[in-house]
C-alpha cells in the first residue's frame, strides 16, 4: 500500500501526482483523499482512479481539511499560489510530510509563516523545483562545480516564453497578482531557483524594471484588432480562427476540470489575454548580487515567438553557455493542442559549450531523457516518492530552497513598484 497521500487542489497541476501514484510510482503510495472547493474537478481525478481499478478517494472541501489531514501520511499542495501556505502550515503543524509546487508561496509574510511551521515540526518539506533535475542544468551544475570556468563571477539569463505558453498567463488565475505574486515569483522562482544552486549562493541585493507591454486591455498586442475582444474565448465568433483564443471545449481534460466546473465557482479558465484585469506584468528585469559577490543579470519575456532560455556564466577561467529552444516556433492555435505549452511542436535544440582561457571552445554532451521539463519531472518523481541514498548534487529542495527563490522574486517586485533595491539577510530566507 504503501503511503496515504492527499492532494490539495485539483487543477492542471495534480494531474503531475495523480498519473504518477497510478502509474510508475503505483507502488509507493496510495490517494486517500482529495482537497478542493470545486465538487467537479475533485469527480473528475476519482473517474481516473475507478478507471484504472483503484478505490475513490474521499472528497474534501477546505472546511474539513482536519479530516483530511488525519486521513494521511503526506500531502501533496498544488492549490493557487497564493493558498500554498495556509495548507503548507497546517500540514506541517500535523505532522505530516509536505510536497509543495513551486512558488512555495507568495509574499515575505507567507514565508515567514512557513519557515516558523517547518522549524517547530518534525516533518518533511519538500519543493518540487523539477528543472533541478533536467540533465542539461545538471550538467551545468556539475561543470561549474568542477572549476574549469574557475571563480563564477557574473551570470546572465534570458528567459523566452512564447505566444502560446506566455500567454496562459494571461487567461486564468495567474493574472491575477494578488492569487500569483505576478510572473516574478510563480514563474521566475523556477529561474532564481536555478542559480541559487548552480552558484551555490545566496542573493542579497535585487533591483528591477517590469511592464506590462504586450497583455492586457492597453497593451500592444491589442493593437492588432480593431474589433473589440470578447471577454473569454468560449462563445466568441473568432474561436478557431484567433490564436490567442483558447478552445476548451477541444481538450477532454480542460474540459472536464475547468469548462464544465464553472457553474460551481465562477472560474473562468480561458478569458481573454487582451481584457480587463490583467495586474501582473510581462516584461521583467532584473539585478541581483549574491554574498560571493557574483552578479545575475536576468530578464523574462511572456510573448517572444519561439520557447527557451539561454545562460552565461563567466568566470576567473572562462565561460559556460547553455542555449535551449524548447519551441523552435510558436504555432497558431490550430496546429497545436491547448494542453501542449510545455511540449514542443518543433523540438528545437539545446547546446551546452564550455570555452576555457586561451582554449577553443569545446561542445558537452548532454544526456538525453524523455518527458517534462527537459526529463527533469521523471527523475524529480522518483526522488519524491522513492527517495535515493545519495544526493551529490544536492537536487532535493526544501524549505530554505522555497525562501530564497520566492524571495528573489518578492524583493524584484517589490524594486520594480519602489524604483529602490532590496536587499536580503544573509542567508537568502528573510527580506532585510
Amino acid at each position: 500500500m504503501g503511503r496515504r497521500y492527499a492532494i490539495i487542489g485539483l487543477g492542471h497541476r495534480a494531474q503531475l501526482y495523480v498519473d504518477a501514484l497510478l502509474g510508475d510510482w503505483s507502488d509507493t503510495g496510495t490517494l486517500v483523499a482529495f482537497c478542493d472547493t470545486n465538487g467537479t474537478r475533485m469527480a473528475y481525478y476519482n473517474r481516473r482512479l475507478r478507471a484504472v481499478g483503484r478505490p475513490e478517494a474521499l472528497c474534501h472541501t477546505p472546511d474539513d481539511l482536519a479530516t483530511v489531514l488525519a486521513m494521511a501520511d503526506a500531502v501533496i499542495v498544488t492549490t493557487v499560489d497564493a493558498a500554498h501556505a495556509d495548507y503548507v502550515c497546517a500540514a506541517l503543524d500535523a505532522g505530516l510530510d509536505v510536497i509543495v509546487e513551486k512558488p512555495m508561496t507568495t509574499t515575505a509574510d507567507d514565508c515567514a509563516r512557513i519557515a516558523a511551521a517547518a522549524e517547530r515540526s518534525n516533518a518533511r518539506l519538500t519543493v518540487t523545483f523539477n528543472y533541478r533535475y533536467s540533465p542539461r542544468n545538471t550538467a551545468v551544475r556539475e561543470i561549474l562545480t568542477s572549476g574549469r570556468v574557475g571563480e563564477v563571477t557574473a551570470v546572465h539569463f534570458e528567459w523566452m516564453l512564447d505566444t502560446v505558453h506566455g500567454a496562459d498567463y494571461f487567461r486564468r488565475w495567474h493574472r491575477d497578482h494578488g492569487q500569483s505574486g505576478g510572473l516574478l515569483v510563480h514563474k521566475s522562482t523556477h529561474h532564481f531557483d536555478l542559480v541559487n544552486w548552480w552558484l551555490d549562493s545566496s542573493p542579497e541585493l535585487v533591483f528591477a524594471q517590469t511592464g506590462l507591454r504586450f497583455y492586457g486591455a492597453t497593451g500592444a498586442g491589442t493593437r492588432q484588432y480593431t474589433s473589440p475582444r470578447p471577454t473569454r474565448s468560449h462563445g466568441a465568433a473568432a474561436l478557431g480562427r484567433d490564436p490567442f483564443l483558447l478552445d476548451l471545449a477541444l481538450d477532454a481534460r480542460l474540459k472536464a476540470l475547468y469548462l464544465d466546473a464553472e457553474h460551481e465557482d465562477g472560474y473562468l479558465r480561458d478569458q481573454d489575454v487582451f481584457a480587463e484585469g490583467v495586474t501582473i506584468d510581462d516584461t521583467m528585469s532584473v539585478l541581483v548580487r549574491y554574498t560571493d559577490r557574483t552578479v545575475l543579470t536576468y530578464s523574462l519575456t511572456a510573448y517572444a515567438p519561439h520557447e527557451g532560455y539561454r545562460v552565461s556564466f563567466t568566470g576567473t577561467r572562462g565561460r559556460l553557455d547553455l542555449e535551449v529552444h524548447e519551441r523552435g516556433y510558436t504555432p497558431t492555435g490550430a496546429e497545436i493542442a491547448p494542453t501542449s505549452t510545455s511540449q514542443a511542436h518543433d523540438e528545437g535544440h539545446e547546446r551546452l559549450t564550455v570555452q576555457e582561457h586561451w582554449k577553443r571552445p569545446e561542445d558537452i554532451a548532454i544526456t538525453q531523457v524523455t518527458g517534462g521539463h527537459g526529463g527533469g519531472d521523471r527523475l524529480l518523481l522518483d526522488d519524491v516518492f522513492r527517495g535515493s541514498a545519495a544526493d551529490p548534487l544536492g537536487r532535493r529542495a526544501g524549505c530554505r530552497d522555497g525562501l530564497r527563490s520566492v524571495l528573489t522574486g518578492v524583493a524584484a517586485d517589490r524594486s520594480a513598484r519602489t524604483g529602490r533595491p532590496v536587499t536580503l539577510t544573509a542567508d537568502g530566507t528573510r527580506l532585510d
